[in-house]
């Protein structure tokens, strides 16, 4: 893999991870045009997932200090109680994760993978669309159940190209939560996930293996990957609190088209 490649994958991992586009649909899209195959290279796709949780810890490094401080103290309040939500938020991705990432992981090597991308990525326009259009309610706390219900829309956006941070927040919004909150809830969520994805990978491997490629290339995506990230993150906490989530559904609805007919032609 030459550097430029490493950078260019790091900066659409990055992007894309939070903006409401899918960061697995785009890194397919990627890998066909640039002819790299990152799935056989676990130490630089570790690296990139690193840059990116990395750059949700730094962006939202005020929140997460607030609800490790409130998980020190002894009596229960709204810190533990988000954490719980954020735990029970994880229990239907752990649960596709453990018997389905398999199957998951061979439709990525199917030759209709730009045909299932393209079909996803339509099916995020239309959740896009529906959720911009949707009649705005101001509800403070994510509660209980609409914890769980993202978690579910999480784990359907296991699917190659249906996004995950689209999915999460519209489902959220269309609950009646509050942009910004959904918006947080839905980044912070995340993060045991891809955690717990990488370190089940590495482990299966036996080991993180020596690297296929060199150490510039390995530096250069991750540092594209945590930029990018933290940029992307940022603005889409901006774009989810302006409520402008149509023009994602437009973008998502053309890479859909162009995805499908690229395999259809």
């Amino acid at each position: 893999m030459e550097t430029i490649d490493a950078i260019l994958l790091g900066i659409v991992q990055g992007i894309t991870e939070f903006l409401p586009v899918s960061s697995s649909g785009h890194l397919q899209i990627a890998k066909e045009l640039l002819g790299v195959r990152i799935e056989e290279n676990l130490t630089f796709d570790v690296l990139m997932h690193a840059g990116t949780v990395l750059s949700t810890v730094v962006i939202l490094r005020s929140e997460i200090a607030g609800l490790v401080r409130g998980l020190f103290t002894p009596r229960f309040n709204e810190e533990k109680a988000y954490v719980l939500k954020l735990l029970l938020s994880m229990i239907p991705i752990g649960i596709v994760g453990l018997l389905f990432m398999d199957r998951i992981n061979r439709m990525l090597e199917s030759p209709a993978i730009l045909l299932i991308v393209g079909a996803m990525l339509l099916l995020t326009a239309g959740l896009l669309a529906f959720a911009d259009r949707s009649k705005a309610r101001r509800r403070e706390r994510i509660s209980y159940r609409d914890a769980f219900i993202i978690g579910i829309a999480q784990a359907c956006a296991a699917m190659p190209g249906l996004s995950r941070s689209g999915s999460t927040i519209a489902t959220g919004l269309l609950l009646g939560n509050r942009k910004e909150a959904v918006a947080r809830f839905s980044f912070l969520m995340v993060l045991a996930p891809i955690i717990g994805q990488t370190l089940l990978d590495v482990l299966d491997a036996g080991g993180l293996p020596a690297a296929g490629i060199g150490a510039l290339p390995l530096a250069a995506g991750f540092a594209a990957s945590f930029v990018t990230g933290c940029l992307a993150c940022k603005f889409m906490l901006g774009i989810v609190r302006r409520g402008r989530l149509l023009w994602f559904a437009l973008y998502c609805a053309a890479a859909g088209t162009a995805a499908i007919l690229s395999y259809l032609l």
